[in-house]
């Protein structure tokens, strides 16, 4: 059994979870990646690192990639880093019930399944850090992005909520907002869009034209964009500091709609964003 603080990571593919498994590695920890596909959970083995498979759309497969982990880590989990999620594009009157429960299965209710089989052990441990990968997409909302505005202020809540009652327990509760971050997370929207969004049948048509654009365009999309080493300077904070902090920010579009969130009224915000979104084209 390892003696370093283990730390179990969803959604480890690729972007934001491969890097900070790395990372945390690299830094000391005892590392459990975890994929949903076998083919990852082997090329991440392969890699050097600890794995289990956990595929959040289904409880029975969460409990049993916990179990294996906590197997691999003796017992004890010292860190949960909730990252594995997917932004599902589209305008809010073209989102059908399936394609908003998907979402919220796997950004949500999977987070939930999973937080709530570690709290107890970590209850028991008196120490434990629960990091949830949020988004500035949880603290404003930008048009044709419905689904997934939904699902991460549904994290916020969640998590804020909890921190205030986990107080005193030795259990912190940490979530990371970034802005965009270079990874696959267009990729994987647009197989969602194509899946669940008709735009020849919908009044958004030509924004969807632009979206479509967006979601295809090689390189970074959107200003301001940094790679995953960023939010994984954040994880490593949340992790090794006596007090972490509940909330950090993660790239400047963050920083900025964090602050006019505080000082400007709806209508005006609503305004920023709309431009902001240029039409899906951003």
């Amino acid at each position: 059994m390892s003696s370093k603080r283990a730390v179990l990571i969803t959604g480890c593919s690729s972007g934001i979870g491969y890097c900070v498994a790395h990372g945390l590695q690299k830094a000391g920890f005892h590392v459990i990646a975890s994929a949903r596909s076998a083919a990852d959970v082997k090329r991440l083995r392969d890699e050097g690192l600890d794995t289990v498979t956990i595929d959040l759309d289904r409880p029975e497969r969460i409990e049993e990639g916990l179990q294996q982990a906590l197997s691999l880590a003796g017992g004890r989990l010292y860190g949960l880093f909730n990252n594995g999620a997917y932004g599902q594009p589209g305008a809010v009157e073209d989102l059908s019930r399936a394609a908003l429960e998907a979402q919220l299965r796997t950004n949500v209710l999977g987070w939930h399944d999973l937080t709530r089989q570690v709290i107890p052990l970590m209850r028991r441990q008196g120490e434990g850090r629960i990091i949830q990968n949020s988004s500035v997409l949880g603290v404003v909302a930008m048009p044709y992005r419905g689904a997934y505005n939904c699902s991460k202020f549904a994290i916020e809540g969640l998590s804020q909520t909890l921190r205030l009652e986990l107080h005193g327990s030795g259990v912190h509760v940490s979530l990371i907002r970034p802005g965009p971050i270079r990874s696959r997370f267009r990729d994987n929207a647009y197989r969602k869009y194509r899946e669940f969004i008709d735009p020849g049948h919908s009044v958004h048509r030509a924004n969807y034209e632009a979206m479509e654009k967006r979601l295809q365009k090689e390189g970074d999309a959107a200003p301001f964009t940094l790679p995953p080493e960023a939010v994984l300077k954040r994880v490593l904070h949340a992790l090794n500091s006596r007090r972490p902090r509940p909330v950090y920010p993660v790239t400047v579009p963050t920083y900025l709609f964090g602050f006019l969130r505080r000082v400007l009224g709806a209508r005006q915000l609503d305004h920023l964003l709309r431009g902001a979104s240029g039409s899906g084209a951003r």
